[in-house]
Parts: C-alpha cells; sequence; structure tokens
C-alpha cells in the first residue's frame, strides 16, 4: 500500500488516458465516427472503411500460423524430447481451441493496440488454461527504464454475486464485485472490492501474462492501433460523402428559384407544373450540378481513399482489386507495404508465442514431472501472397536433393501440419510397396 491506499483503488489513477483511448478505438471500430451532436436535418453517412482495415490487416497476419519443436541434437533422446514437447503443444492447442482464439485477439490487438495471453494451471480439469485477458483491465510495472522486464501485473475485472460465491466462497450483497488479481514472479494476491481475500507464494514462478504491443514505439511499453493513423481521413471521408450525398438528393428534387417576387403559394415542381409570375419576375430550377461541381467532390473523394489506403499500409490490390493482372514479383512490389506491415506485427508475434510455448512446456513440467525442457520451439507463418504450390515443390525438390534442406523442413515450408507424421505414413507406405 501507498498513503493507505490499497492497491486495487491507485489502478483506478492509473493510465488513464491508455485506458480512454482503448475506449475510443473501440468505438471508432465499431462505427462510431462522428464528432459532437448531430444537427437537425443533418445527413450522417458512416463509410467503416476503418473496421475493413483492420480486419483485412488481421487475416494477412493470422494466415498459416503454425509451430514445431526443434531437437537440441540428434541424437534419439532429443528427437523423443522435441517430438515429446510438440505432442504435448498441440494437445493444448487443441484443448483450448487456440486458432479461433489466436484470431480473436490479434483482432482486438489490432483495435486496442495492445494484446495479451494468460497461461495457467485448471485444477478441476487438470489440464492447461489459455485465455485472452482483455488489456483494458491490465497494468503492469517494468523495471526502470526497460520495459522488457516486467516485474509487476494486476488483472481486474468484474463478476457477477453469483459468480464470486462460486469461485471463491464468498458471498456479497453487491450485484457486481470488482476482482483484481496481482501477480510477480513471487508472490499472487486477490483482492475482491479493494478487500484482500487471499495471497499466497506465485505457483509457477513466473509471471503468467504475456502482454505485448500491436505496433511498437520505440522505448515505450504499450503499443499502437491499426485505427490510430486513420482516424483523420476516415472521419473525413464520411463528412465528404454525407455532403455529396446531400447534394445528389436535392438535385433529384430540384429547390425553385423566384425573383421579384413577394409572395409565392401552389409553387410545385413536377411535370407539366404552371406558374403564374407577376410581371418582370423570374424562376428558375436550382441547378447544384452545374459547372462540374459533382466531379469536384469525387475527386476529393478519391483523393481522402488513396490516403486511407497509403496510412492503412493496405493498397487497394491487398481487396482483391487486381484489374492489371499483376502477378509474382510485380504483384508483390503492388502489395509492398502491406507485406512490410505484417512483418513488422509477426516479429512481435514471433517471440510472444515462443514465450507462451515455453509458458505451457514450464507449467506442464511442474504438474506433471515429464520433462520437455529446453522448450526450443520454432514458429512458422504461412506465405502472405498467392504461392504457385507446384513452383514451391519443385524448389524445394531441388533444396532436399542438394541436401540443404531436410524432408522435414521441406514438408513444413510446403505447410504440412504434422511432418513428423506424415513422414512416417509415407516411410510405411514405402516399406508396403
Amino acid at each position: 500500500m501507498t498513503n493507505n491506499i490499497s492497491l486495487p483503488q491507485q489502478l483506478g489513477r492509473k493510465d488513464f488516458q491508455r485506458i480512454r483511448a482503448y475506449r475510443e478505438n473501440l468505438e471508432f471500430y465499431n462505427g462510431m465516427q462522428w464528432l459532437g451532436n448531430r444537427r437537425r436535418g443533418e445527413r450522417r453517412i458512416t463509410i467503416n472503411y476503418a473496421k475493413a482495415f483492420v480486419e483485412k490487416a488481421t487475416s494477412y497476419l493470422i494466415s498459416g500460423l503454425n509451430f514445431v519443436v526443434d531437437p537440441v541434437d540428434d541424437s534419439t533422446e532429443a528427437k523423443e524430447r522435441a517430438r515429446r514437447a510438440e505432442e504435448a503443444l498441440n494437445q493444448v492447442y487443441g484443448g483450448n481451441n487456440l486458432e479461433q482464439l489466436d484470431f480473436d485477439t490479434e483482432l482486438d490487438t489490432a483495435i486496442l493496440g495492445d494484446g495479451c495471453f494468460k497461461v495457467t494451471w485448471d485444477s478441476e480439469e487438470q489440464r492447461i488454461r489459455v485465455s485472452a485477458p482483455d488489456v483494458q483491465g491490465l497494468f503492469a510495472w517494468w523495471v526502470g527504464d526497460d520495459v522488457s522486464r516486467v516485474w509487476r501485473v494486476a488483472s481486474r475485472y468484474q463478476l457477477s454475486a453469483d459468480e464470486v460465491e462460486f469461485l471463491y466462497g464468498v458471498k456479497n450483497r453487491k450485484k457486481e464485485s470488482t476482482v483484481v488479481e496481482v501477480w510477480t514472479a513471487r508472490d499472487f494476491e486477490l483482492w475482491i472490492d479493494n478487500d484482500l481475500l487471499r495471497r499466497k507464494p506465485n505457483p509457477y514462478g513466473f509471471i503468467p501474462f504475456i502482454i505485448y504491443p500491436n505496433l511498437r514505439e520505440p522505448k515505450k511499453f504499450w503499443g499502437v492501433s491499426d485505427i490510430t493513423a486513420i482516424k483523420e481521413p476516415a472521419q473525413e471521408l464520411n463528412r465528404a460523402m454525407s455532403q455529396l450525398s446531400t447534394i445528389l438528393e436535392l438535385s433529384g428534387n430540384p429547390i425553385a428559384v423566384l425573383e421579384n417576387v413577394e409572395e409565392a403559394s401552389d409553387i410545385a415542381v413536377q411535370p407539366g407544373a404552371v406558374w403564374e409570375l407577376p410581371e418582370k419576375a423570374r424562376a428558375y430550377l436550382l441547378d447544384l450540378l452545374q459547372g462540374g461541381g459533382v466531379r469536384l467532390h469525387v475527386d476529393y473523394i478519391d483523393l481522402i481513399y488513396r490516403t486511407l489506403h497509403d496510412l492503412s499500409e493496405s493498397p487497394r490490390t491487398s481487396f482483391g482489386d487486381n484489374q492489371r493482372g499483376l502477378s509474382g514479383v510485380a504483384l508483390e512490389m503492388e502489395l509492398h507495404p502491406l507485406l512490410q506491415k505484417v512483418r513488422r506485427k509477426r516479429l512481435i508475434r514471433t517471440a510472444v508465442y515462443k514465450k507462451r510455448n515455453e509458458m505451457i512446456l514450464r507449467i506442464l513440467e511442474q504438474k506433471t514431472g515429464v520433462g520437455y525442457s529446453p522448450y526450443r520451439s520454432r514458429i512458422i507463418w504461412g506465405p502472405v501472397l498467392p504461392q504457385d504450390r507446384g513452383r514451391l515443390v519443385r524448389e524445394e525438390q531441388i533444396l532436399v536433393e542438394a541436401g540443404i534442406h531436410s524432408r522435414r523442413r521441406a514438408m513444413e515450408e510446403l505447410g504440412v501440419d504434422d511432418p513428423e507424421g506424415e513422414f512416417k505414413r509415407w516411410m510405411e507406405e514405402k516399406g508396403g510397396t
């Protein structure tokens, strides 16, 4: 405690701007993109490109994600240990449906700017549980100016009275309680509504959270959302589209303009209408489209549209608009901004997924007594661009015959999910023939 204020109470004053930015980014993603209250009669069109860009980049990023565990050497013992570790990880991945969890978490990370995984042991089901806590309730402390050395993590979330009683045996008159978990490498604390319920040694010996940025800002712990760069042009696109829509509607229902007329009634703009006007009066329909005015609006919208694609690093081709029929190197150059963005994210994610695999194996060692160290998992990413599979097969065949790639490595590069099992089945078939 500090100045008799408990840690849960301190969290209410911590990282206020970060949490507010999370909320604003999430609202923007969900289509709340206009500022201020709507004026009477004002038309507001929302073209939610923010949602489209975020989901598109996430799909490219997460495609083909896989892993393998490499043996430390060529000994039979090392290979068996690696096989055992890989099998254990596959069971955990399947039991936690991590393929779906990873995609959902990556989408949330791109929106908010930060992501998190939590790896724990479920004592009731006797298995590893992998979850993705909401970063809006996460707080971290690091050592001095080294943001890579996190020494404490707090996780805050809400539970109903029934959930609190079911999980912790605490009866509460409140309909909802605030729960705070505080983790260090040595200790674990559980707080419910500012009351310390439990304090005990950390059962794992490490903090079971992996907090990571979407895109990293130099020297900063928390990351940057994909939405930040496109927020202003997206708002301007909405305004320009709404303005153009209003102009087109008015042009389809023209305004009658009367000059030198003091009073007017029963003036209807319709086919066959006859107007009676006094001497020297003049009547005409206001043409909002004359002089190519609409073209100016369309050109401006196109400019905003290009700006959105540039700032999001997602060329139009990434949406399937390949009118020039580009392929190979030409297609790669066209999509180069998106490829660079995906590579930057994958650099961060590779370390995250390797760390998660390590946590899973370390907890399994503690709970089952089976040895898995030294936890040498390798993350494999699928290609971002469409691939000529026939050409890849020929290239891998040449590399295997030249002794550059092993058969297992070739199968991994071709996206085979279980190289070891596939190779064994191939050997069985070869022996059978």
